[in-house]
């Protein structure tokens, strides 16, 4: 695939970006830019080049809301940032032809029409007639068969940005890890763990599943979970991976209300204990009901992460959030911006935006 680099004219060239645009807004106001500060190196290099950069990106599941906060947040960043209310058709057109050459112009919320998330061909050829050329910098939603994903790229000379291309190279330097090697895969939904979990056994020292995602592997093993979420699937997959040697589940739990809300003390020494050891650390996901407040097994485990010398990739927003909230960012080795788009390409070594590409 192409880089940014590879593109030979760029002065008063229209551009278009798909670009990581989905962050925390609340009462109209950005409250987390980290996604924005990442999307900068290449909204910065082809605006220094002379490039009419055009930025679309989603906000949200809905459609319902806007991206001007968030244009208005990039604009504190970045210096010659406008919005545009529309995402295609004439009105969106005519203001991308205005845009002077090292200008950049967010375009409004894509989901907002309902041919983004139907890889729809017209909407994407009326996102294509906004620019010349198309640069994918969006790793988080690259997993998506999205018109802006994989519909763009069919018709547009295409290339990959910065933020892209560190994704790409440091999950695959994850795939062939420095041993002793532990991998932490939290969350919920064995449905979307069972590949990276299948993969990562293959490479990895210890594999431990935590969360939600633990409770089915507990009562595949016969230990009680009372009413704790459990996934409906078949179990003879989940036992499967459960026979593996390299499988490591909870030793004890913190109860409430007859559901398991975190890890207990045992487990949490047995992970610093590992983590002490390892020389590669992979994690996706919390380790507990996070957002009911049960953040002791999630926040020791950052701890010990980001004291045991060992090289660090962590991603999924929640895990991110928490790591974040104690500080600990700048101590982490790599901090990817995807969590499904994460796990995905771990599984199969690729996912479908990055195909798209060619």
């Amino acid at each position: 695939m192409r880089s940014i680099r590879d593109i030979k004219v760029f002065e008063n060239i229209p551009i278009l970006v798909r670009s990581a645009l989905n962050v925390p807004v609340e009462n109209g106001r950005v409250v987390n830019d980290y996604r924005l500060r990442r999307a900068l190196p290449t909204i910065r290099f082809l605006a220094k080049r002379g490039a009419c950069v055009v930025l679309i990106g989603h906000l949200g599941d809905r459609g319902t809301e806007t991206l001007k906060p968030v244009a208005e947040a990039l604009g504190v960043l970045k210096s010659n940032v406008s919005f545009s209310d529309e995402t295609v058709g004439t009105r969106a057109r005519a203001a991308v032809r205005g845009l002077a050459p090292g200008n950049i112009l967010v375009m409004e919320n894509l989901r907002r029409n309902r041919g983004e998330k139907m890889n729809d061909k017209t909407f994407a050829k009326e996102l294509a007639e906004l620019a010349d050329i198309f640069v994918q910098d969006c790793f988080d939603t690259c997993h998506r068969p999205h018109a802006s994903i994989i519909g763009v790229p069919e018709i547009l000379p295409s290339y990959v940005g910065f933020l892209i291309e560190e994704e790409i190279q440091e999950l695959s330097r994850a795939l062939s890890p420095k041993h002793p090697a532990l991998a932490v895969i939290g969350g919920a939904k064995f449905n979307t763990k069972e590949g990276v979990l299948n993969a990562l056994l293959k490479t990895y020292d210890h594999v431990f599943v935590g969360g939600a995602l633990a409770n089915d592997f507990l009562k595949a093993a016969g230990r009680e979970v009372g009413k704790s979420l459990v996934s409906e699937v078949d179990k003879a997959r989940i036992k499967k991976i459960l026979m593996n040697p390299k499988l490591v589940i909870p030793e004890d739990s913190v109860v409430a209300d007859e559901m398991i809300m975190d890890h207990g003390p045992k487990t949490i020494a047995l992970l610093s204990e590992l983590a002490e050891k390892a020389k590669t650390i992979l994690w996706n996901g919390p380790l507990g009901k996070y957002e009911d407040g049960f953040t002791s097994a999630t926040d020791s485990f950052a701890r010990a992460v980001a004291d045991s010398g060992a090289r660090s990739v962590v991603g999924g927003g929640d895990t991110v959030a928490a790591i974040e909230g104690l500080s600990l960012l700048p101590r982490f080795s790599f901090v990817s911006t995807g969590g499904g788009a994460m796990l995905q390409f771990l599984a199969k070594g690729s996912i479908p935006g990055i195909d798209a590409l060619g």
